[in-house]
């Protein structure tokens, strides 16, 4: 179930994203790369966004 009605992310989605924007910005600082968060980050946004797409066609 969405977070809002706006959103497509659950809230268990959007604790993840935002957890790993948290790493990605603190790497940042660091000068560390962080490719492969922002990759993860972005599979979590295209998994939500598949799903309800999926739901709103039924």
């Amino acid at each position: 179930m969405p977070a809002t009605n706006h959103d497509p992310h659950t809230f268990a989605e959007l604790a993840r994203v935002v957890a790993l924007g948290a790493r990605i910005q603190r790497r940042k600082a660091r000068g560390k790369g962080t490719k492969a968060l922002e990759r993860r980050a972005d599979k979590i946004t295209a998994k939500a966004e598949a799903r309800e797409a999926a739901r709103r066609k039924k």
